[in-house]
């Protein structure tokens, strides 16, 4: 083992023994860095009745045709991809506390140019910069909430980023049955501004500073965020490594590098994006007329199960989540298929562009039966992904890298979330087009069943233990 192994193994904050921290500003510390999820919620969920809204705009403001709508709502994974690998870059580099101020920046500044917009170049622009800081955000929050938080709370605080960032897309479709896109995009600054005057008196990570050396400050932020520092061991800690490919021949690193892709991976490949989809469709189906009623209530259920996730996640652990969460997707995108292979054979049901066609081209009775298998499918797979695969792969991907390469690492992952969920996105509807719509449902029926297997079998429980012993677990000590 090389000094630096011996170095990351040592807990670089071990509580005294037998006591719990009780400090409460941790979770002051962990809502102010959670401004930056919500603030990346509202971004996503803005395209949505924007595009609408834009769609009917008269000169001189911009108007948005079918072409410009699609660019509008899926540029903002492009931004966020590279986001992903600037936060990875700025959190080493600035550190946590840093990065997050930072990215407050393109989203004030991305919510102001699309206010301003005076034709849809200016509307792309800002939304490539709100999505941008959404990949910034989405590294740099876990990281920093999860190194800030004692065990017996890190669960339920790092799945609040998940929490947050589903609250944000509510809030964002509740905004817009009252607001236009500007005023709309006005609303959006708020909580990044939030944030950045929140963040300006919560204190760097302790495990941060004591990389850089700056021991006194890292006392002083254990003491801010947990109460005391009185009792706990602080080892000497080295020279700050950097990553390089090498370390990838070591387990400590390859191993939760290959867990935290494939997580990324499996939570796109679930096919989240396409249920959501096709959402308000389903619900115009069961009779309901008000598509904004539907992503309302599309919002609600994720907000209440991803609360119930946060809840229990220190208590249940991450494992047993993921496998129910698993499981229960199975079924309802298994469901889900079965729904588009009954009306297939329907009188307007025979083809994907047919789906699309209104209700009253069916018969009542059968239509309204078969939609209402459609939206309880849905509303279980939401319910189930926002109980394990929506929330815990981004608290993993905080929890199991090394502290050397966490900012490389992290990076990748976010990489790998968002350039995945741009391509599912991208491609589903040519998929759908190949297999048919029940086809490709059953696909992602498969990948669902892939992730529950892959969690069973690969993923750790990291309940309860510290940072560096969940290290110490992937290097065989």
């Amino acid at each position: 083992m090389t000094p630096e192994d011996q170095e990351e193994a040592q807990p670089l904050l071990g509580p005294p023994s037998g006591s719990t921290p009780r400090g409460r500003r941790v979770f002051l510390a962990a809502f102010a860095a959670a401004l930056g999820p919500l603030s990346f919620g509202f971004a996503l969920g803005y395209s949505s009745p924007a595009i609408p809204s834009l769609q009917r705009a008269a000169p001189p403001a911009p108007r948005l045709d079918d072409s410009a709508a699609s660019w509008f709502g899926a540029i903002v994974t492009l931004g966020a991809a590279a986001g992903g690998v600037l936060g990875g870059w700025l959190v080493d580099c600035a550190g946590r506390k840093l990065s997050l101020l930072l990215c407050t920046v393109p989203f004030v500044a991305g919510f102001a140019v699309i206010t301003a917009a005076q034709d849809v170049w200016m509307l792309l622009g800002g939304r490539l910069l709100t999505g941008l800081a959404c990949g910034v955000a989405s590294l740099v929050a876990p990281v920093y909430i999860s190194e800030i938080a004692y065990p017996a709370v890190r669960g339920m605080l790092g799945s609040c980023v998940q929490l947050m960032v589903v609250t944000g897309i509510l809030l964002a479709y509740l905004a817009g049955w009252v607001l236009e896109w500007r005023w709309l995009a006005v609303l959006g600054c708020v909580p990044p501004s939030l944030m950045l005057l929140l963040m300006c008196w919560m204190p760097e990570t302790p495990r941060f500073l004591l990389t850089r050396h700056r021991h006194q400050e890292a006392v002083a932020a254990l003491r801010f965020l947990w109460g005391s520092e009185q009792g706990w061991e602080e080892p000497p800690v080295g020279e700050h490594q950097g990553f390089h490919l090498a370390l990838l021949r070591q387990p400590g690193v390859y191993k939760p590098f290959v867990i935290g892709i494939s997580l990324m991976a499996f939570q796109q490949l679930s096919g989240v994006n396409a249920v959501m989809f096709y959402a308000e469709t389903i619900f115009e189906k069961a009779k309901f007329k008000d598509s904004g009623l539907a992503s309302v209530i599309v919002g609600v259920i994720q907000v209440l199960f991803t609360a119930v996730a946060a809840l229990i996640m220190d208590r249940a652990g991450r494992r047993p989540l993921l496998v129910l969460s698993g499981v229960v997707m199975v079924f309802s995108t298994s469901a889900f298929g079965a729904y588009f292979k009954l009306t297939e054979g329907g009188p307007s049901n025979s083809s994907h562009v047919a789906f699309l066609a209104p209700v009253y081209t069916e018969p009542i009775d059968t239509s309204v039966g078969l939609a209402w298998l459609a939206v309880g499918s849905m509303c279980l797979f939401i319910a189930g992904f926002a109980m394990g695969w929506g929330p815990i792969p981004w608290l993993l991907m905080s929890e199991i890298f090394p502290l050397h390469v966490k900012g490389v690492a992290t990076g990748v992952c976010v990489l790998t979330n968002w350039l995945m969920a741009f391509l599912v996105t991208k491609e589903f509807s040519n998929l759908m087009d190949v297999l048919r719509p029940y086809g490709a449902f059953w696909l992602t029926s498969a990948f669902c069943i892939l992730g529950v297997l892959f969690s069973l079998f690969c993923v750790p429980e990291t309940k309860g233990k510290t940072l560096e012993q969940i290290t110490a677990h992937f290097e065989g000590r």
